[in-house]
C-alpha cells in the first residue's frame, strides 16, 4: 500500500460537525524553545517555562481531519460573530504592564480559547495573560517568550476569516494526502519544521531552515537513501552566479577563508587570482569546499532521489534555528540536531548515537547507503488541528493558500519506490 494518496484523487468530501465548540481544552503540548546544542532538539521539550510536553500525534494522523472539521465550525462561528478585535499596540506588551491595549489583548486571547475569562484588572498583563500569550505563540510557531512583540502582534491582528480560509484550504490537502504508514520524515515548509514518524507515532521533531521565497523548497515524495559524513560541498552553478561571484567582488579572500577550491572541467586546480570576477568566467569552473567546520553542509548530508538537486543537511550556522523566520536557504533543508535524525535513519545499519558522533569527529569522508530507507515528504501545511483540540497556524510564506492549485502538492507515490531503490 502506498504511504500517501495521489493528489489526483477526487476532492475530499466531508461534513462539518454539528454545533459550535465555545472554548479549546487546555493544550496538552507546547513547542520547545529553540536550542543551540545539537542533542538538545528532542521532540519532547519545554517552551516558555511550561512543563507540558509535545504531543506524539503527527500532523498527518487519522485524527487530524476530524479535528479540523471541528475547528472549522468554531472559526465559522467566530467569523459570524464579527471576528476578534485588533490589539492596538505600537510597542511590546509584557508581564507587569497596565494599559488599555491589554484589555483588547485579553479579548483577543479569549476569542481563540487561549485565555479563560479571569478575575482581576482587565487592563493588567498578569501571569494568566502571560501563560495565554505563550499558548498563542506555541500554536502560531512563534518563540514562546510570553511577551507580545512585533511578530506576535502581527499574528494576532490577522482577521479571523483569513484563518478560517487557511483551515478550509489545508483540510483538503491533509485529507487528500491521508496518513502515511511505516517510517517517514515529513518536512512542513510553512512551519520550517521536521517530523520523524514511525508507525503513526511522532518520535522526533526538528527545527529546520527551508528555501527562501525566491528559492523555494520543492514539494515532493522520495526516500532517504544515503548519508554522507563529512561531505564535500560542490557549489551549484546557479549559486556561482547568484552568490559566489558577487561575494568575491566584495571580498577577494572569501574562497580561501571558506576553504573552497576552484577546478577546471578536467580537474586542474586554479588560483582565485587567475579568475576575472567581473565577468562570467567563474561559471566555467567547478567549486568544491573541503569538509570541516566551514563546510556549508556541516558534518552530514542526507540524500534522497529528486530532480531538484536538494537534500537535507547539517549547517555551521546554527543561529538560524533560533529565529522565528527560517526561510533562508536556496531550497535545501537545514536540520537542527541532525545527528539525532541520522541515528534514527541509520538504525537498521547498526548505528547508534555514539557511532554517529565517532564518524563525525573522525573528519573522514564516508558514504553510507541506508538500509530500510524511510520515506520523505516535503509538504505545504499552513494550518492544522490535533485531536486534543489545539489549532495551529503558520504564515503562508509561499502564498500557496491563495492559489487555486493549492491542493496539487506533487505528492507522487511513484517517486518513492521501495526501500531498496536508489
Amino acid at each position: 500500500m502506498n504511504p500517501i494518496k495521489q493528489i489526483g484523487l477526487a476532492a475530499l468530501t466531508f461534513g462539518l460537525l454539528a454545533g459550535v465548540a465555545h472554548a479549546q481544552e487546555t493544550m496538552a503540548a507546547v513547542l520547545q524553545n529553540v536550542q543551540q546544542s545539537e542533542w538538545g532538539d528532542n521532540f519532547v521539550g519545554q517552551a516558555g517555562g511550561s512543563s507540558a510536553v509535545m504531543t506524539r500525534e503527527p500532523i498527518l494522523s487519522p485524527g487530524t481531519v476530524p479535528a479540523m472539521q471541528q475547528a472549522i465550525a468554531r472559526y465559522q462561528d467566530i467569523v459570524s460573530r464579527g471576528g476578534w478585535p485588533n490589539v492596538p499596540a505600537d510597542h511590546p506588551l509584557k508581564l507587569g504592564m497596565r494599559e488599555p491595549a491589554i484589555a483588547a489583548l485579553r479579548e483577543r486571547l479569549m476569542a481563540e480559547g487561549d485565555l479563560n475569562a479571569a478575575s482581576g484588572d482587565p487592563q493588567a498583563f498578569d501571569s494568566y495573560v502571560q501563560a495565554a500569550v505563550r499558548r498563542f505563540q506555541v500554536r502560531y510557531g512563534i518563540f514562546a517568550d510570553g511577551s507580545v512583540g512585533k511578530e506576535t502582534l502581527a499574528a494576532m491582528n490577522i482577521p479571523a476569516d483569513f484563518r478560517l480560509n487557511q483551515l478550509q484550504v489545508n483540510i483538503q490537502r491533509i485529507g487528500a494526502m491521508g496518513s502515511p504508514e511505516g517510517r517517514y520524515v515529513l518536512v512542513d515548509i510553512p512551519a520550517a519544521q521536521i517530523e520523524v514518524v514511525e508507525n503513526g507515532q511522532l518520535v522526533q521533531r526538528h527545527t529546520a531552515t527551508v528555501g527562501r521565497i525566491d528559492r523555494q523548497t520543492p514539494l515532493l515524495s522520495s526516500r532517504l537513501t544515503e548519508i554522507n559524513f563529512n561531505p564535500y560541498w560542490h557549489v551549484p552553478p546557479s549559486l556561482i552566479v547568484k552568490d559566489l561571484i558577487p561575494r568575491m567582488q566584495k571580498d577577494p579572500n572569501y574562497l580561501k577563508e571558506s576553504e573552497i577550491h576552484i577546478y577546471t572541467q578536467s580537474g586542474q586546480e586554479v588560483d582565485s587570482s587567475q579568475v576575472n570576477w567581473n565577468s562570467d568566467e567563474a561559471t566555467h569552473y567547478l567549486f568544491r569546499q573541503d569538509p570541516g567546520e566551514h563546510n556549508s553542509l556541516g558534518h552530514v548530508k542526507i540524500n534522497f532521489s529528486n530532480p531538484y538537486s536538494v537534500y537535507l543537511h547539517d549547517t555551521p550556522e546554527k543561529g538560524f534555528f533560533g529565529s522565528n523566520y527560517r526561510f533562508e536557504s536556496s531550497g535545501c533543508m537545514r536540520v537542527q540536531n541532525v545527528r539525532e535524525l541520522v541515528t534514527w535513519i541509520l538504525r537498521d545499519n547498526g548505528y547508534d548515537s555514539g557511532r554517529v558522533d565517532e564518524e563525525i569527529r573522525s573528519g573522514n569522508r564516508l558514504d553510507v547507503k541506508v538500509a530500510n530507507a524511510p520515506a520523505l515528504f516535503t509538504v505545504y501545511i499552513s494550518a492544522w488541528a490535533s485531536s486534543d483540540g489545539v489549532v495551529h497556524f503558520r504564515d503562508d510564506i509561499y502564498k500557496m493558500d491563495q492559489s487555486s492549485n493549492a491542493v496539487a502538492l506533487n505528492q507522487n507515490p511513484s517517486m518513492i519506490g521501495s526501500p531498496d531503490t536508489e
